[in-house]
């Protein structure tokens, strides 16, 4: 068993350094070589930005989430598709975003509401039930009462009980 617990380890990290080792680096992706040519032809490779005010081909800056503006305006910048400007993403995506998150609040305060008034149900119903419970024995025991108070009438026991001074 110790030597499954240190063989592991091992064998993860060589099968990660040999897939590490085993990748040869891509060469960059040249898209300031694509220029002179169309919006289309330019966002052909992933990692290339159109923008539209200088018709220039650039790499996309991943280092920076989005494009500054000195390489290229967001409302002019193209990336994935040529009729969709940056601007409209990031508006497009903040209000998705912020519709999914309020969704998902209002489901989740939904959910815990309704456990609670659940609950609560739940708990009122426990007491009706508890109440008549209580209600049945108390009837039970008066006509237990009665009943033995009927047989001691029967067979003349209805005085004081002789034991009753020792409890």
């Amino acid at each position: 068993m110790l030597e499954l617990k240190t063989f592991a380890p091992v064998l993860l990290l060589v099968f990660g350094l040999a897939t590490v080792l085993s990748q040869t680096s891509a060469p960059a992706p040249d898209c300031e070589a694509k220029n002179g040519t169309s919006c289309e032809e330019c966002l052909r490779n992933v990692e290339c930005l159109w923008c539209i005010k200088t018709k220039t081909c650039v790499t996309y800056p991943v280092r920076t989430i989005l494009p500054p503006h000195s390489l290229c305006p967001l409302n002019d910048a193209r990336w994935g598709l040529c009729w969709m400007n940056f601007q409209t993403l990031i508006i497009t995506l903040a209000v998705v975003g912020g519709v999914i998150i309020i969704a998902f609040l209002i489901c989740l305060f939904c959910c815990c509401k309704c456990e609670n008034f659940g609950s609560s149900r739940f708990e009122a119903k426990m007491q009706r039930q508890a109440t008549k419970t209580k209600a049945k024995q108390e009837e039970r025991k008066a006509e237990m009462r009665q009943r033995h108070e009927e047989i001691r009438k029967k067979y003349g026991l209805s005085g004081q009980n002789p034991y009753s001074r020792f409890a």
